[in-house]
């Protein structure tokens, strides 16, 4: 029995949850750190960093749950856990007011939380509906799980932005109990039950290490090839993660709580995008996924010029609007790419979906991690260079919208020309 529309839509509650959480530590806690308290943008970089690196278990995790089953224990747990980082990570914001030392250490201890959490979560949850889902239906199921993710981004951080104001540090922790304590209830309700009414085929542990497991996987031309290519374009589109709200703020003079209702908007920005491709791409059949996906990527580099330029007059009603727009052209590459990502979870050996989607979680994860820190610290370069906010955050935006027109070249070479309900990843040379 393969999971229903239904269960489908259920499981997209948790990535809903995982969003949520994510929001408030990439979005809220940096801005604070950068503006409020006046730290460099490197320091969250590398505590974020910290996060996505230590998502590099991805694989271990989907394997895990390939081999031992139980996917629903994963996945409530790695939320419990990433619930816990999110209200470490708060403290340690609070604590930079009295101890640098005793911050940084709650914030490391509070980031290595989050990178377990999401990684386990996330990843069983990927596996589950990869290996559950009936053919037909992976590629609307990537589409309804990551826009219900992006939704709870959007609808968190916009909520947030509008009780975050006036700020205090009373107000922010409570606000973060909330939110936490919400998606990890609504967490449990969503999955309970769910993994028993599906059959899926699982490997012993004791017949294959995960070294050997992911061995395999690498050796398939097909998910090493779009292994790279999520790295890459992941690279592009996390570069702006750390650094949009500080300029927001620094430039424009937004508050805390508009500049995170920004980010909210920018998020509501990748709904529109990802629905839109969802309905023509896949309700249509107008165009092919490699067509969306260079489209995408394209008009993110247009939207990332556009806000380098609008520094120079700063004006805060000229930002928003190219804000939305970068999240919609990031929504249309976003949904593209996990289209295809879902059809090829399924194909090579059976019983590795967990492992692959571990794999591509991983590369996305190291995308992430180096492409938000490399951001915060070339602006931070740069703004010792220029001596001025607006042309250094500029020419970092600038620089990733080039990131984005390459990862749009490699897409022609990686992804196959083919309408979008059959588009696949070519399978190399």
């Amino acid at each position: 029995m393969t999971l229903s529309w239904l269960a489908i839509t259920r499981l997209g509650l948790v990535q809903m949850a995982l969003g949520s959480i994510v929001v408030l530590t990439t979005s809220t806690l940096n801005r604070l750190m950068v503006v409020e308290l006046a730290l460099p943008a490197v320091l969250p970089g590398l505590l974020i960093a910290l996060h996505y690196g230590i998502q590099l278990t991805r694989p271990n995790w989907g394997f895990l749950s390939d081999t031992g089953g139980h996917r629903t224990r994963w996945i409530i747990g790695g939320m419990l856990a990433l619930a816990l980082g999110a209200i470490g990570a708060t403290i340690g914001v609070l604590l930079y007011e009295t101890s640098f030392a005793a911050a940084t250490t709650v914030s490391i201890v509070a980031y290595a939380l989050i990178g377990i959490g999401v990684g386990a979560s996330g990843t069983s949850l990927l596996a589950l509906l990869a290996s559950a889902t009936a053919p037909h239906r992976r590629a609307a199921a990537a589409t309804i799980t990551w826009l219900m993710m992006i939704a709870g981004i959007a609808v968190t951080a916009g909520m947030v932005g509008v009780y975050l104001d006036p700020y205090s540090p009373a107000l922010l922790l409570r606000i973060v109990f909330i939110v936490t304590g919400a998606a990890v209830l609504l967490t449990v309700l969503a999955v309970w039950g769910i993994e028993k009414t599906v059959e899926v085929q699982r490997q012993r542990p004791e017949k294959i290490r995960f070294a050997e497991g992911l061995r395999e996987i690498w050796a398939e031309t097909a998910a090493r090839n779009f292994t790279i290519f999520v790295f890459l374009s992941m690279t592009a589109y996390f570069m702006q993660e750390l650094i949009l709200e500080p300029y927001a703020g620094l430039v424009f003079d937004f508050t805390p709580g508009q500049s995170t209702s920004l980010s909210g908007a920018q998020n509501g920005g990748v709904f529109l995008g990802m629905l839109t491709v969802g309905i023509a791409a896949t309700g249509l059949g107008k165009g092919s996924l490699r067509s969306w996906v260079v489209a995408g990527c394209m008009g993110s580099a247009g939207s990332l010029a556009l806000i380098s330029l609008l520094g120079g007059f700063s004006e805060p009603s000229h930002l928003m609007p190219a804000v939305v727009s970068l999240g919609f052209f990031n929504g249309m590459f976003a949904v593209a790419a996990i289209g295809s990502m879902m059809k090829l979870a399924a194909q090579g050996r059976a019983g590795r979906e967990g492992t692959r989607m571990g794999l591509w979680g991983a590369a996305q994860a190291v995308a992430a991690g180096f492409g938000g820190l490399s951001g915060a610290a070339a602006v931070d370069l740069m703004r010792l260079l220029t001596h001025g906010d607006s042309a250094a955050f500029g020419a970092v935006f600038l620089f990733e919208a080039v990131l984005f027109v390459i990862a749009a070249l490699m897409a022609l070479r990686v992804i196959e020309h083919s309408h979008g309900r059959h588009a696949a990843i070519v399978p190399g040379e």
